[in-house]
């Protein structure tokens, strides 16, 4: 924590009585422009620095963007900075961001097309860290709600712009998550739900 906006934003997540009155104190912070910014990195790395998945964190961010937009983007180029930093993260670090990006997106604060970013499907990006980390994410993803699943995936149905995204997915899936000995049949089934969203073009909502 570099600055003083960085401080106070960082006291009173750690402080609050829970993420409501987080959420009120940060406003009342009446930040703007690039220090409206830090409130996303705050919470990202606080989120990373846990022991263990603080799910916290996800419904602090949540109630954040549900508030105003410009959270959201924040939040996605701070995930997207993080994923730069894959292969230098240490393992906890880089379970939390899976399981924080894993929350978001079943949440609907953020689509799946944060990981436009990523090539799942180049095997030469796809460095052993960066598998682990995606797979976690994945396998966080298709443990939910069946109706959560179907309708996260079909977010990125039919736009021809996100062809490469969806055939990465299930490519990566397929490949790191579903090819595991130790898969259970019920995951199988989930990746049959997500796949047929993915082929939702009409982008019907469970």
């Amino acid at each position: 924590m570099n600055t003083d906006i960085q401080r106070a934003i960082f006291c009173i997540i750690m402080s609050a009585e829970d993420y409501v009155d987080a959420f009120d104190k940060i406003l009342r912070l009446h930040l703007s422009g690039k220090q409206d910014r830090e409130i996303m990195r705050v919470i990202v790395d606080c989120c990373l620095q846990e022991k263990t998945f603080n799910k916290y964190y996800a419904v602090l961010s949540s109630k954040l963007c549900s508030h105003d937009k410009n959270h959201k983007f924040s939040l996605q180029y701070c995930i997207w900075d993080r994923f730069k930093e894959l292969d230098t993260m240490e393992l906890n670090r880089s379970m939390n961001l899976a399981k924080l990006v894993a929350e978001m997106l079943a949440n609907f604060s953020l689509s799946l097309v944060t990981l436009k970013v990523v090539n799942l499907a180049n095997p030469v990006e796809m460095t052993p860290k960066k598998i682990m980390h995606f797979r976690m994410l994945f396998e966080t993803l298709i443990q939910k709600e069946d109706s959560l699943v179907w309708n996260m995936f079909t977010r990125i149905a039919g736009a021809p712009e996100l062809e490469i995204l969806r055939d990465g997915i299930v490519m990566f899936v397929k490949q790191y998550v579903m090819a595991k000995k130790d898969t259970e049949k019920d995951l199988a089934g989930k990746f049959k739900i997500a796949k047929k969203a993915l082929d939702n073009s009409a982008g019907v909502l469970m």
